[in-house]
């Protein structure tokens, strides 16, 4: 659409979702989001480059990699455990589920120890591949001077640095930090109703520590 010459601008759901004023249809959606691209007060999400969306697709394989790896491990310790033998939780303790399987103390039967070697080779099948992808990313990391810059600040990693470049919209689209936090989700939600309340409130934990 944009290079037919059209100006594209992204709504977030919950936005249009107020002026949805019946059935959820595709003629209701459609009006929606009219009503709503009218509003002075609505924000707009930048549509995300080619290059974003490909930075995005590989965070998702490698979080996918992620989560098959993490039920593996679960249902490996959950056959050792059937047959009394527990094992911590956390991948770092993997090396310790393997000398329980491989240990003279072993107990369970021959079929079990197959079948839990057999977990192990597609756990450190998993691990490899996340290694590859956590690999690619440092790579891709240093082919930008904006994640070259995020890295020099304390905390901000190459996985980070090109998460916040994946992800994240324009830094112009924020008023100030405390937006861009807000985005990340980093700042707690508003129950009060105006500045006054939350200043009343303010003021009389004040008192109740004075008073104390």
């Amino acid at each position: 659409m944009g290079k037919c010459g059209h100006e594209v601008k992204l709504i977030a759901p919950q936005y249009v979702c107020p002026f949805v004023r019946r059935q959820k249809n595709d003629v209701a959606d459609a009006e929606a989001i009219v009503i709503a691209a009218q509003r002075p007060e609505m924000r707009f999400i930048a549509p995300k480059t080619e290059a974003q969306q490909a930075r995005a697709l590989l965070f998702r394989s490698r979080d996918r990699l992620v989560n098959q790896r993490t039920e593996l491990v679960n249902a490996l310790r959950s056959h050792l455990y059937e047959f009394g033998h527990t094992t911590p939780q956390g991948i770092g303790k993997f090396r310790h589920i393997e000398a329980i399987i491989d240990g003279a103390t072993c107990d369970p039967p021959a079929l079990v120890r197959e079948e839990c070697r057999d977990l192990l080779k597609h756990i450190a099948e998993k691990s490899r591949w996340i290694e590859a992808k956590a690999k690619q990313m440092g790579t891709l990391s240093t082919h930008s001077e904006t994640t070259l810059r995020q890295q020099t600040m304390p905390g901000i990693g190459p996985i980070s640095a090109l998460a916040l470049e994946a992800f994240a919209p324009p830094m112009e689209s924020f008023r100030c930090g405390r937006d861009f936090a807000a985005w990340l989700g980093l700042v707690p939600r508003q129950y009060s109703s105006d500045r006054t309340d939350l200043d009343q409130e303010n003021q009389l934990g004040a008192n109740s520590i004075s008073a104390r």
